[in-house]
């Protein structure tokens, strides 16, 4: 199905001259990601295997992506599912996508990148954001972790920056994600920015875009190497009960595991 005909539940679509723009459209929600939200980008992105040589993955103006989306964990957890029904390995393997998919991935960053959208961010071959744009990793406070958003961070970032955001759990601004190489370029006028890219990057043959992406991931399988421990950690913490009562309890009253009773 073409990828402007085909109706979306949580993403807005539109491919203009081998450009895909892909929007996360979960306002409601905080732009968290759920099941659907992950079988749609992959679906997106299998279409774009053919129909684009560059991908833009956006969000909205106030917010990128939150994360996990915890109401769906909550109600999973009512409905007695032990885990909270999480299964990393399609959200591993579509931010694998994003990073050796056969086109360049550009994330542009408006708003608030957390938890699983740092994934999103660090797994696209070019990072672009305002200057309001912040970045950071809030698992812990959870007793969880950023699982499978470390092989993709580390790869960007180095492992001393991805420790020190995943035990801080304190957000970055945009200058100091630019600073550490997790952003690539920061303006007030982001969207400037994008059109400076996407100037050159259409003169660019779809060809050329799909063997140099085959050839670096040949040069680094990292992101292969470490899924299995990624996954099994990501398992780990959300078979933990305790971890998904902070959860729960989080979604029912708006209150972090150290606050006490209303």
């Amino acid at each position: 199905m073409d990828l402007l005909s085909r109706g979306w539940e949580t993403l807005q679509v539109r491919l203009e001259d081998e450009v895909c723009f892909i929007r996360i459209h979960r306002p409601d929600a905080g732009n968290a990601i759920n099941d659907m939200l992950v079988e749609e980008m992959s679906a997106a992105l299998a279409a774009c295997d053919q129909a684009a040589k560059v991908v833009v993955l956006e969000g909205q103006p106030e917010v990128f992506c939150a994360g996990a989306d915890f109401r769906q964990i909550e109600q999973r957890l009512d409905a007695g599912d032990a885990d909270g029904g999480q299964h990393p390995e399609p959200l591993y393997r579509l931010w694998q996508k994003l990073a050796c998919g056969p086109y360049v991935t550009i994330a542009h960053v408006k708003g608030k990148a957390n938890a699983g959208g740092i994934g999103f961010v660090s797994a696209c071959d070019i990072v672009l954001s305002d200057d309001k744009a912040t970045f950071g990793l809030s698992e812990l406070l959870f007793g969880l972790m950023p699982a499978c958003v470390l092989p993709f961070l580390i790869r960007r970032v180095g492992f001393s920056k991805a420790n020190y955001m995943t035990l801080t759990t304190q957000p970055v601004s945009a200058a100091l994600a630019r600073e550490w190489g997790l952003v690539d370029a920061c303006d007030e006028n982001s969207d400037k920015l994008l059109r400076a890219q996407l100037l050159r990057l259409r003169r660019m043959g779809k060809t050329g875009i799909a063997r140099y992406k085959r050839y670096a991931a040949a040069l680094d399988d990292s992101l292969q190497r470490s899924m299995a421990p990624a996954l099994a950690a990501n398992v780990e913490v959300f078979s933990d009960a305790d971890n998904l009562e902070k959860i729960a309890r989080f979604v029912r009253t708006g209150r972090f595991p150290w606050e006490g009773q209303p």
